[in-house]
């Protein structure tokens, strides 16, 4: 899903809740957990009061990730703890009883995908046992920017191995390093990927806040199934150096959160010109410190906004949640224009998959060269794959990396054209609809609930995923909870063109606080749903 690698199995997948008999026993995550739901600025003023400090807060996370992930429900979403989180959050609570305060994220545990660099103890495996022993030389871009704004690295989170763009037949969430993660409203169902850690660890309270990454769907797909904020946004608005790649034209990191408010907060922690990677350089004048400013109650008056007509019929349970979205989007304000945008970006196939595959082999090369890791190409991570295939492939193997080596250099004309045909197709549907027909966002479902997952058969995506062609072109995204079928959260998504986040946060923010349907999970299993199907 992360990469377009993805694909329906139609009921093949469907009888897996049934197969699992041994999730972990029901129940709440806890009766008392003192940091339940908390948002970074409530955060904040503990820490000021000084009825919490920032070491304090990082050891209710940390034991509360031992008692629900490594233990208890084992979510399996953080893959490692830094070992130097406590000294670090000590260092921070100095600085505040000297009076100095980096900003909103000082002092704030940070969750990161392993997929991204830091330079310290912990390492950067993108969830693959042949990257096990990478330890980055440095941080990756984006987290200099996250240790300069005062914030705590947590730990690092688990994802579908390679961002997911290891098989067709992929269980999403699932690494070889980290196991398979699970979703913290029904703990049978799946998370979803790539950034499923992410997602999950969000949604379960396990921090305040994550990052994740999205090639294709990477941070909508988790963000909408476990029932929090994700924003994906504008190529080129985050640093891309020192995360490993898929795709130079798709990959960006961006913020997982609970809220639009911590949400915003976070993706302003992250931006930055970064001379190593040279699309940053577009963001210059466009890019923001603070998106908390946006943060507009009002946001939705007087605002366009397109939904998409093949979405008004698909899941007769989504269908309805999506309606009674759209009738909370117009109560404030916003006039609703049906589009049929799908129809445009029709017939791409299979161009995007075939420019990631491209892509992905010369990235992850260019990546790997420099890396501590002990391969140092993609052929050599086939290798260690075949060759370590009981405990590196027990469930699929790896057709999408063996098809990706097949590709030649990216001065190969069938990879020019295929990026050429892509940009002609998906940015102008985009274009054509956003600034002929006057709109300030194009909206829909995230995605269908989620599926039971099945690592036998691999992934069964139910239709949907507005958010693709926004992924594809490069332009932002943001999903916000749209409301539950049967237990399971559905997102609702919003795109807009490149670099208008400020817009998009100030409709999402308007539609969560008029809507207010994010729900605490409770960590059951499918047997024990007892409740209406759409809430």
């Amino acid at each position: 899903m992360g990469a377009a690698a993805g694909v329906t199995l139609g009921a093949l997948g469907m009888y897996a809740c049934e197969q699992k008999k041994t999730i972990a026993k029901v129940g709440k995550s806890s009766d008392s957990f003192a940091l339940e739901e908390a948002d970074i600025t409530r955060l904040q003023e503990v820490m000021a009061s000084g009825e919490q400090t920032s070491r304090s807060i990082c050891e209710l996370y940390l034991n509360r990730i031992e008692a629900l992930d490594k233990k208890g429900f084992h979510l399996n979403s953080v893959i490692e703890i830094n070992p130097e989180a406590a000294a670090i959050a000590e260092a921070l609570d100095e600085e505040r009883a000297q009076g100095k305060i980096r900003g909103p994220l000082h002092g704030i545990p940070v969750l990161i995908k392993d997929n991204i660099d830091t330079g310290d103890k912990m390492m950067t495996t993108a969830g693959a046992l042949a990257m096990v022993g990478n330890i980055a030389a440095r941080d990756a871009f984006i987290v200099r920017q996250l240790r300069a704004a005062g914030a705590v690295i947590l730990g690092k989170t688990n994802l579908s191995e390679w961002a997911n763009f290891r098989s067709d037949r992929s269980s999403s969430g699932w690494s070889s390093r980290g196991g398979q993660t699970k979703n913290p409203y029904i703990l049978d169902r799946n998370p979803c990927g790539s950034s499923s850690g992410s997602g999950s660890a969000v949604s379960a309270n396990l921090c305040a806040v994550a990052i994740g990454t999205e090639t294709n769907g990477s941070i909508a797909c988790p963000s909408s199934v476990n029932g929090i904020v994700g924003i994906k946004p504008t190529v080129g608005l985050l640093s891309r150096t020192g995360i490993i790649p898929i795709s130079h034209t798709q990959d960006t990191a961006g913020p997982m959160a609970r809220t639009v408010s911590d949400a915003a907060i976070l993706l302003g922690g992250l931006t930055g010109i970064d001379k190593e990677d040279a699309v940053t350089q577009e963001s210059e004048g466009k890019l923001q410190q603070d998106y908390t400013k946006f943060l507009n109650i009002k946001g939705l008056e007087g605002k366009r906004i397109g939904v998409e007509k093949s979405m008004l019929k698909g899941h007769e349970i989504v269908d309805k949640l999506l309606r009674k979205a759209l009738d909370a989007l117009r109560s404030k304000g916003a006039t609703i224009i049906e589009i049929d945008f799908m129809a445009m970006v029709k017939g791409m196939s299979p161009s995007p998959f075939l420019v990631l595959q491209y892509e992905f082999k010369d990235g992850l090369n260019r990546y790997l060269s420099t890396a501590n890791a002990k391969v140092k190409t993609l052929a050599d991570v086939i290798a260690f794959n075949t060759s370590h295939e009981a405990e590196a492939m027990p469930y699929f193997k790896q057709d999408i990396l063996e098809s990706s080596q097949e590709k030649a250099g990216l001065d190969t004309k069938e990879y020019r054209d295929a990026l050429a045909r892509i940009s002609s197709t998906t940015r102008k549907a985009l274009d054509h609809f956003l600034k002929q027909e006057k709109l300030n966002a194009i909206c829909g479902p995230t995605n269908g609930p989620s599926w039971c997952t099945d690592l036998v058969n691999g992934d069964f995506f139910t239709g949907y995923g507005v958010y693709s062609p926004a992924a594809i072109a490069g332009y932002p995204h943001i999903t916000v909870p749209m409301g539950q079928v049967f237990g399971l959260p559905v997102g609702l998504s919003f795109l807009g063109l490149p670099y208008a986040e400020p817009e998009l946060i100030a409709i999402a923010f308007a539609y969560e606080q008029a809507s207010k349907n994010r729900t605490i999970p409770k960590f059951i299993k499918s047997s024990d749903v007892e409740q209406s199907p759409a809430q």
